[in-house]
């Protein structure tokens, strides 16, 4: 089960963070990132021969530090359309890969209302529409996973770990076998 999942795709604010902007005078001055939710993008994800993809309406030089940290090379800033980022995302991978992906391939993350734009298509192209336990009950009302875990607090891992055992793999024989 999953197997076919190819892309995990995230929002950020409220998602890979606890949603809470800090501000000073100059801007952004510092965003909170779970180094759980780091781990198993940069070290489980590629054992499970799954992409990690950001796609955020904000812009931020934090997420691109972030975004670079974990190697994610395909970061999406300022993004208000995400399902079309997706889709066009998609597209040139399926070129570059030789392979047909779609919105089945896509386990998507996201807290509020801007990320139902693809939460909604990919679970009905058979992908994982996924949120934290903090998202927005309209979220919730459509995900086929919500964790436990909060956005920016472990939220992301947990999923992971549950793509990991739908293949019944458990999170630290996967890692462990790397």
């Amino acid at each position: 089960m999953l197997q076919h999942i190819r892309f995990l795709v995230m929002d950020v604010d409220g998602t890979l963070t606890d949603g809470k902007i800090y501000m000073g005078q100059s801007g952004e001055l510092f965003k909170s990132f779970d180094t759980r939710d780091g781990f198993a993008i940069r070290e489980i994800l590629p054992l499970l021969a799954v992409r990690p993809v950001i796609i955020t309406a904000r812009e931020s030089a934090i997420v691109a530090n972030r975004a670079r940290e974990l190697g994610v090379k395909e970061l999406h800033q300022g993004c208000r359309n995400k399902l079309d980022k997706l889709q066009e995302l998609l597209s040139v991978c399926s070129v570059n890969d030789g392979v047909t992906y779609s919105l089945a391939n896509v386990a998507y993350i996201g807290d509020d209302l801007l990320d139902m734009q693809c939460l909604v298509p990919v679970a009905k192209a058979g992908g994982l529409a996924a949120c934290p336990a903090d998202a927005t009950q309209a979220v919730k009302n459509v995900c086929q996973f919500v964790a436990n875990h909060n956005g920016g607090a472990g939220a992301v891992r947990e999923l992971v770990e549950y793509m990991c055992a739908a293949r019944d793999l458990k999170t630290e024989d996967v890692f462990a076998c790397g």
